[in-house]
């Protein structure tokens, strides 16, 4: 036998059977707790409808409307509609927060709980399993790639010149936090700094590509040491694995040791007076070949001891500064002696509107007895050899070999990049190309890397 009645506006209707005494069926409750007048009976509620909800209003005092199974809408006297559901784990009720209307509508507060449900039904709780969710999600932020790598540059660039620490870090923003910067650092795998490195490749740059995962390795490495990784994908990975082969120009050079007695038979070399210069000009700038015999006097700033090669000249075809020691500004005022009458510094014998020879230089190193075994190019990897060696920034050799990977957009600084630097180190190279003809090299010291 059925009954029905009315609490706060609601129907609720009341099945009557004997011996279920004070025994509600359904999970409804109105405003006053649902309780049958009689005290009796088996209680069946309607759910809540979504028109329910929408103009249900707030009172002098807390509202609920149960929707069924622990979930109910509680009003509040200042208006917000808010997602509650209560229920019991290991005998110990407890209250959830589901969300508030209208954000989470009617129909995702019940899929929310039937989702819930299903971890208690497991034995979890829900609320612990959204406390650890709460947390993992922190923890993830806070040891997210680019996180771990700034501690980790805070603590590597203790040892490390400004400049170098300044170019590392805008390389990793540049290049390697929008990639995986945003990434769980525990989480990253070998393919997403494979992808890191051809996106950086795309653009031709591949010594920067290299370069960045060899940085990844060591901010993996200070995430294993401090326990916030467990493995470093970057050593899995071989550059030349992923990316393409650079065609590569082998040429000649002297072992640095050998430097030394080169440089005192390049001072008693009794060929062109102008050869010997380019070549001893060549020791000191270190610059290409191409470079070297192709440059003008209208390029050259001796008061200022600097020397500006265009774009059109060179090989990355951007503008090139060169920083002239004091030797090396002798040495041009000497050859501007000989030559300044030209718009070159070296003209052909033959042909003084073109440039001298490339096999010039080659020749008068084979004439000195080093036939295969040095040309003018060698200058370039001796001087990075040892300036390496000795301690020098390794992007400020890199700037001064005009290996830099550069676009457009960033060429017209980047040629002039560290120039006060630069000009310091190549002041010291001249002393220590000096100190090797005098047979008294005491290796000198740059600002260590």
């Amino acid at each position: 036998m059925f009954r029905g009645f009315f609490v706060s506006g609601r129907l609720v209707t009341v099945l009557a059977i004997p011996g279920f005494l004070g025994v509600s069926l359904g999970v409804r409750t109105p405003l006053v707790g649902g309780i049958s007048p009689s005290g009796y009976g088996l209680e069946l509620e309607m759910a809540l409808t979504n028109t329910e909800v929408l103009k249900a209003k707030a009172g002098p005092s807390p509202i609920k409307m149960a929707d069924g199974r622990g979930l109910y809408l509680l009003i509040t006297p200042a208006g917000s509609k808010l997602w509650r559901w209560k229920y019991r784990f290991l005998g110990k009720e407890k209250l959830m927060a589901v969300g508030a209307y209208p954000d989470v509508s009617l129909a995702q507060a019940r899929d929310k709980v039937d989702e819930t449900r299903k971890q208690l039904a497991a034995g979890s709780d829900p609320m612990a399993a959204r406390k650890f969710e709460k947390i993992a999600r922190r923890l993830a932020v806070e040891d997210t790639f680019a996180a771990v790598a700034k501690k980790w540059w805070e603590s590597w660039k203790a040892a490390r010149s400004d400049s170098h620490t300044v170019y590392v870090w805008r390389r990793l923003e540049a290049d390697v936090f929008p990639a995986i910067g945003l990434r769980p650092i525990a989480e990253i795998e070998a393919p997403e700094l494979v992808a890191m490195m051809k996106a950086i490749e795309k653009r031709g740059a591949l010594d920067i590509a290299k370069r960045a995962l060899q940085t990844c390795s060591q901010i993996f490495r200070y995430a294993i040491a401090h326990g916030l990784a467990k493995r470093n994908p970057a050593v899995e990975i071989r550059p030349s694995d992923v990316l393409a082969s650079r065609k590569k120009e082998n040429y000649a050079r002297l072992d640095g040791k050998e430097l030394p007695e080169l440089l005192r038979k390049i001072e008693v070399y009794n060929g062109s007076t102008v050869t010997r210069v380019a070549i001893k000009l060549m020791a000191m700038t270190f610059v290409r070949t191409s470079e070297l015999i192709g440059a003008r006097w209208e390029e050259f700033d001796l008061d200022g001891g600097r020397w500006d090669i265009p774009a059109s000249r060179m090989k990355m075809k951007t503008p090139h500064v060169v920083p002239l020691s004091t030797q090396a500004v002798t040495l041009l005022r000497s050859l501007h002696t000989l030559t300044g009458h030209s718009a070159l510094l070296f003209p052909g014998e033959r042909d003084h509107q073109k440039s001298m020879s490339n096999n010039t230089i080659l020749g008068a190193l084979d004439r000195m007895g080093y036939a295969g075994r040095m040309t003018g190019h060698g200058f370039r990897g001796i001087a990075s050899t040892l300036l390496h060696e000795q301690g020098w920034p390794h992007e400020h050799i890199e700037l001064q070999l005009a290996h830099q990977e550069r676009n457009q957009v960033s060429a017209s600084y980047n040629h002039a990049m560290y120039l006060q630097a630069r000009a310091q180190m190549m002041q010291a190279w001249s002393n220590y190309l000096d100190a090797c003809v005098a047979g008294n090299v005491v290796p000198f010291r740059g600002k260590r890397a």
